[in-house]
């Protein structure tokens, strides 16, 4: 399971016209499950992206979580995380779980955050979706279960 988190001042996801989801402050994370993870990818990830400490403290050094400093997190299924350019120029995206198991998985991860008394807003798996948001420092992490 790979997730790519940004930091961002404010994010929202739009399919065919509609916001299907939008944070102020947080984090927007793009998701990307593989064939090999489980639930217990799930609930790793879920646990780092809950106490990574990305948010400045008094002094201004990343001392703060998310679940101390605030905000919310904008949850986008991405199954080209796992696109391979190794040979040719167009990716395969032979590395992606199929949508049966991957959309089960986004959620369960999705569900995880909540647990741990996050807001979580989401895309829509599978859909087109246009995703704007202000990314803030930049701050931007790749995380991965394995």
């Amino acid at each position: 399971m790979k997730v790519v988190l940004q930091r961002s001042k404010a994010a929202s996801v739009t399919v065919h016209g509609k916001v299907t989801g939008a944070i102020d402050k947080g984090y927007v994370l793009l998701v990307g499950i593989t064939h090999e993870d489980t639930t217990e990818d799930v609930a790793y990830l879920a646990k780092k992206i809950a106490n990574l400490r990305l948010w400045e403290d008094v002094e201004g050094k990343m001392n703060h979580s998310l679940l101390e400093h605030g905000g919310a997190i904008l949850s986008v299924s991405q199954f080209t995380l796992y696109g391979d350019t190794r040979k040719g120029n167009r990716p395969s995206f032979t590395g992606a779980a199929r949508p049966e198991v991957a959309q089960p998985l986004w959620e369960a991860f999705n569900d995880a955050l909540r647990q741990l008394g996050l807001q979580v807003e989401t895309g829509v798996f599978g859909a087109m979706m246009d995703v704007a948001f202000t990314n803030d420092g930049p701050v931007t992490i790749l995380l991965e279960s394995k």
